[in-house]
């Protein structure tokens, strides 16, 4: 990192904060490939992409794989946006290259395009809730929610629906704005078992990524959502 030269001073201390005092924190720590990921996920919601292409190898090397990787990048696009995405797709790609992982990645598609509905909505019941499996009706947006968002990226394989609905809480907390969402992913991470503990965890990992402001809109998210 060339801020160790440029920007000692700087560099001290965001590296003490970053990769001592918070991974280390008593009772904030994670797995290490869960806090990777976490990270991976933060740095795309928040457009992060040069701090992106920075911690991706060491990602790589800490449990987080290829497949893991993709799939994390893929689902943005529902989150985010194919135009905020893309930057993170080239520089997932160029890092692949550089270390040498063959493209494409074995596939992980486990819809087709006529059962891609009916597979989403069960995903969506599986995390929300019973309710769900007549919320396509309302309106097309909400189907393409369910065939789209749910049937094409949630039921891929490479990621489970924990770590999917994980990775969605951070797109979300650190992109902002998206409160009322915010909560509503923090309540289907608690349905699947990411409970309260588990996701200030998370936030707290994340926040030398999205600053304050962020973390702790996420933190009062997670609340509501457990009360």
């Amino acid at each position: 990192m060339e801020l160790r030269k440029t920007d000692p001073e700087f560099y001290e201390r965001f590296t003490h904060f970053t990769f001592d005092e918070v991974v280390n924190e008593d009772g904030q720590q994670l797995e290490s490939a869960v806090r990777y990921l976490a990270i991976l996920a933060t740095l795309i919601g928040c457009g992060g992409v040069d701090a992106y292409g920075e911690m991706l190898p060491s990602a790589l090397e800490n449990g987080v794989t290829p497949v893991m990787v993709k799939e994390t990048v893929y689902q943005a696009v529902d989150y985010l946006g194919y135009g905020r995405t893309l930057p993170f797709l080239n520089v997932t790609n160029d890092v692949f290259s550089v270390q040498g992982i063959a493209l494409p990645l074995t596939g992980q598609a486990t819809t087709t395009m006529e059962n891609r509905l009916e597979k989403g909505v069960e995903a969506q019941a599986e995390i929300f809730g019973e309710h769900m499996k007549e919320a396509w009706k309302a309106g097309h947006i909400n189907r393409w929610l369910a065939d789209n968002c749910f049937g094409d990226y949630y039921t891929r394989t490479g990621l489970d629906l924990k770590q999917r609905e994980m990775i969605t809480f951070c797109f979300l907390m650190a992109q902002g704005g998206c409160e009322p969402q915010l909560i509503a992913h923090a309540k289907g991470n608690m349905n699947l078992g990411n409970d309260k503990d588990f996701l200030v965890r998370v936030v707290s990992q994340c926040l030398p990524y999205i600053g304050y402001p962020r973390s702790l809109n996420a933190v009062s998210a997670v609340q509501k959502a457990a009360q």
